[in-house]
Protein backbone atom coordinates (compact mmCIF):
# COMPACT_ATOMS: atom_id res chain seq x y z
CA UNK A 1 0.00 0.00 0.00
CA UNK A 2 1.04 3.49 -0.54
CA UNK A 3 1.67 6.01 1.73
CA UNK A 4 -0.60 8.73 2.46
CA UNK A 5 -0.27 11.74 0.49
CA UNK A 6 2.60 14.18 2.13
CA UNK A 7 0.76 12.96 5.24
CA UNK A 8 2.15 12.49 9.06
CA UNK A 9 3.02 9.12 9.61
CA UNK A 10 0.83 8.92 12.54
CA UNK A 11 -2.69 8.02 12.42
CA UNK A 12 -5.69 11.04 12.54
CA UNK A 13 -7.62 11.66 15.47
CA UNK A 14 -10.50 12.87 13.32
CA UNK A 15 -11.36 13.38 9.79
CA UNK A 16 -10.73 16.77 10.30
CA UNK A 17 -6.76 16.29 11.59
CA UNK A 18 -6.81 13.51 8.59
CA UNK A 19 -7.87 16.35 6.20
CA UNK A 20 -6.09 19.19 7.23
CA UNK A 21 -2.40 16.60 6.65
CA UNK A 22 -3.63 16.61 3.19
CA UNK A 23 -2.10 18.81 0.16
CA UNK A 24 -4.73 21.84 -0.92
CA UNK A 25 -5.88 20.46 -4.07
CA UNK A 26 -6.51 16.95 -2.26
CA UNK A 27 -7.61 18.12 0.88
CA UNK A 28 -10.53 20.41 -1.31
CA UNK A 29 -11.67 17.22 -3.43
CA UNK A 30 -11.94 15.51 -0.05
CA UNK A 31 -13.88 17.92 1.93
CA UNK A 32 -16.42 18.06 -0.87
CA UNK A 33 -16.43 14.46 -0.76
CA UNK A 34 -16.95 14.88 2.97
CA UNK A 35 -19.66 17.16 2.60
CA UNK A 36 -21.71 14.87 0.21
CA UNK A 37 -21.37 11.79 2.46
CA UNK A 38 -22.71 13.91 5.33
CA UNK A 39 -25.23 15.27 3.30
CA UNK A 40 -26.29 11.62 1.95
CA UNK A 41 -26.06 10.34 5.40
CA UNK A 42 -26.45 12.74 7.88
CA UNK A 43 -27.21 10.21 10.54
CA UNK A 44 -24.02 8.41 10.33
CA UNK A 45 -21.01 8.55 12.00
CA UNK A 46 -18.49 9.97 11.16
CA UNK A 47 -14.57 8.68 12.81
CA UNK A 48 -11.37 7.30 11.93
CA UNK A 49 -11.01 3.82 11.00
CA UNK A 50 -8.31 1.74 9.96
CA UNK A 51 -6.59 5.26 9.48
CA UNK A 52 -8.69 6.76 7.18
CA UNK A 53 -12.23 8.19 7.37
CA UNK A 54 -15.32 6.09 7.88
CA UNK A 55 -18.51 6.61 7.83
CA UNK A 56 -21.04 4.23 9.94
CA UNK A 57 -24.93 3.78 9.85
CA UNK A 58 -26.02 0.38 11.35
CA UNK A 59 -21.75 -0.95 10.66
CA UNK A 60 -19.62 1.07 7.87
CA UNK A 61 -20.85 2.65 4.88
CA UNK A 62 -17.81 3.52 3.04
CA UNK A 63 -14.43 4.79 3.91
CA UNK A 64 -12.43 7.32 1.85
CA UNK A 65 -8.63 8.01 1.90
CA UNK A 66 -5.97 9.67 0.03
CA UNK A 67 -2.92 8.80 -1.32
CA UNK A 68 0.17 10.13 -3.24
CA UNK A 69 -0.96 9.54 -7.11
CA UNK A 70 -5.46 9.31 -5.75
CA UNK A 71 -7.73 9.19 -3.59
CA UNK A 72 -10.25 6.52 -3.31
CA UNK A 73 -14.11 5.63 -1.93
CA UNK A 74 -14.12 2.44 -0.77
CA UNK A 75 -18.26 1.38 -0.88
CA UNK A 76 -17.61 -1.64 1.46
CA UNK A 77 -20.36 -3.92 -0.05
CA UNK A 78 -19.70 -5.14 -3.49
CA UNK A 79 -22.86 -5.82 -4.69
CA UNK A 80 -23.62 -1.57 -4.21
CA UNK A 81 -20.85 -1.23 -5.98
CA UNK A 82 -21.54 -3.29 -8.90
CA UNK A 83 -24.57 -1.83 -8.65
CA UNK A 84 -23.40 1.89 -9.21
CA UNK A 85 -20.45 0.59 -11.90
CA UNK A 86 -21.91 2.00 -15.34
CA UNK A 87 -22.46 5.06 -13.45
CA UNK A 88 -18.27 5.27 -12.40
CA UNK A 89 -16.88 4.56 -15.87
CA UNK A 90 -14.33 6.17 -16.56
CA UNK A 91 -12.98 5.41 -12.40
CA UNK A 92 -10.45 2.69 -11.64
CA UNK A 93 -12.29 -0.35 -9.34
CA UNK A 94 -10.94 -2.84 -7.32
CA UNK A 95 -12.82 -4.99 -5.42
CA UNK A 96 -15.41 -2.43 -3.22
CA UNK A 97 -13.11 0.49 -3.83
CA UNK A 98 -13.25 3.26 -6.53
CA UNK A 99 -10.07 5.42 -7.68
CA UNK A 100 -10.38 9.06 -8.35
CA UNK A 101 -8.10 12.29 -8.67
CA UNK A 102 -8.82 15.75 -7.18
CA UNK A 103 -8.73 16.57 -10.64
CA UNK A 104 -11.24 14.05 -12.01
CA UNK A 105 -13.49 13.41 -8.75
CA UNK A 106 -16.29 11.53 -7.90
CA UNK A 107 -20.01 13.00 -8.95
CA UNK A 108 -21.34 14.03 -6.00
CA UNK A 109 -24.83 12.65 -7.55
CA UNK A 110 -23.46 9.29 -7.73
CA UNK A 111 -21.81 9.43 -4.63
CA UNK A 112 -24.74 10.23 -2.65
CA UNK A 113 -26.68 7.30 -4.31
CA UNK A 114 -24.08 4.85 -3.57
CA UNK A 115 -24.18 6.09 0.26
CA UNK A 116 -28.08 6.27 0.44
CA UNK A 117 -28.11 2.58 -1.23
CA UNK A 118 -25.55 1.61 1.40
CA UNK A 119 -27.50 3.29 4.42
CA UNK A 120 -30.75 1.42 2.92
CA UNK A 121 -28.77 -1.89 2.69
CA UNK A 122 -27.65 -1.48 6.59
CA UNK A 123 -30.25 -0.24 7.82
CA UNK A 124 -32.45 -3.61 6.35
CA UNK A 125 -29.96 -5.88 7.83
CA UNK A 126 -30.32 -4.28 11.03
CA UNK A 127 -33.96 -4.40 10.99
CA UNK A 128 -33.50 -8.47 10.26
CA UNK A 129 -31.61 -8.73 13.77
Amino acid sequence: MKAKADRDPGPAGTVDDYLAALPAKTRDALEDLRATIRAAAPEAEESISYRIPTYRYHGPLVHFAAFNDHCSLVVVSRPTLERFRPELEGFPISGTTVRFTAEHPLPPAVVEAIVRARAEENGARAAQK
